[in-house]
């Protein structure tokens, strides 16, 4: 036995001890049970802490000020939380990071397991060393890419569903609605990505802030031009007084035309795609099918 296969074994097992010593600890019960502190806060809150702060959320706090401190430095938080908005994910950006860090974390814990197995079983080279850092990047890459994908899809979503949306709330309207009601009925009937967005946003107006204020913030979350575009055009009507259903009608029909142009785009997309195993699969195949009986008949000298 090697050196090296020896301090794998010596991992693996030190390992598998610390964890069942963690393991152990947590379930004595002067370990597993909780602090006085934390016993009496709920009956003592009202008397010795009014505001609602006892030590252990102090501490809390503090943690959370330091990791927010911790995250922003690696810069790029507003573009994350704009990410994070548009993919419907509920983290900010400290926790997306925190998620991210765990991730990278598990990656070369994982990467470092397999080291040590290929390390028992006497397959070590050198470039294994790469292994850890390398599966700790994937993972993070991973976690990047299916935030990514996330957004793409509900931002797709949001643009199949605003031209349907628009026509209701101006059918609404002209029916003799008024716009707040009209969004609120949309929420309560609705069902998608954008029909919860509008929830939001009179869920927002509901309570102290503007409808306008309320929906440009709706398009800001998003990100999605035909929806940024019709709620600017929106709100330009109420500001102005304009007719709302006209409007909405207008803004119904543009959206129409860009999913329209959207569609025809996607479709070209992917007739160029279609050509890639025609060409390079079919095609040479064909073509072998077809040359190669007369190159076995020359070579056989048959005719």
């Amino acid at each position: 036995m090697s050196a090296l296969t020896e301090l794998a074994l010596a991992i693996v097992l030190g390992g598998a001890f610390a964890a069942g010593v963690v393991l152990v600890a947590t379930r004595v019960p002067r370990l597993a049970a909780p602090t006085l502190s934390r016993r009496i806060a709920p009956y003592l809150r009202d008397i010795a802490d009014p505001r609602g702060l006892t030590p252990l959320e102090s501490a809390g706090t503090d943690w959370r000020t330091r990791r927010d401190r911790f995250m922003a430095a690696f810069g790029g938080a507003a573009r994350l939380e704009q990410r994070l908005r548009q993919a419907g994910w509920t983290q900010d950006a400290a926790g997306s990071r925190a998620r991210q860090l765990t991730w990278i974390v598990v990656g070369a814990l994982a990467g470092g397991a397999v080291l040590v197995l290929l390390a028992l079983v006497g397959r070590m080279s050198p470039g294994a060393v790469l292994l850890p850092p390398v599966a700790g990047a994937a993972a993070a890459a991973v976690l990047d890419l299916r935030l990514t994908s996330a957004g793409h899809r509900r931002r797709a979503r949001v643009e199949e569903e605003l031209p349907t949306l628009l026509e209701f709330l101006s059918l609404c309207l002209a029916a003799g609605e008024g716009l707040c009601d009209a969004l609120r009925r949309v929420g309560e009937i609705g069902s998608g990505e954008l029909t919860a967005e509008i929830r939001r946003a009179v869920l927002d107006s509901g309570t102290g802030s503007n409808l306008s204020d309320a929906l440009v913030d709706l398009g800001r979350r998003l990100d999605v031009p035909a929806l940024s575009r019709a709620l600017e055009h929106l709100v330009a009507a109420i500001d102005r007084g304009a007719p709302l259903a006209g409007v909405l009608q207008a803004q119904a029909g543009d959206a129409r035309e860009d999913a329209k142009r959207s569609l025809i785009e996607r479709a070209g997309k992917k007739e160029i795609a279609m050509l890639f195993p025609i060409v390079f699969l079919l095609l040479p195949m064909s073509v072998l099918f077809a040359v190669f009986p007369g190159i076995v008949m020359l070579r056989l000298g048959v005719g």
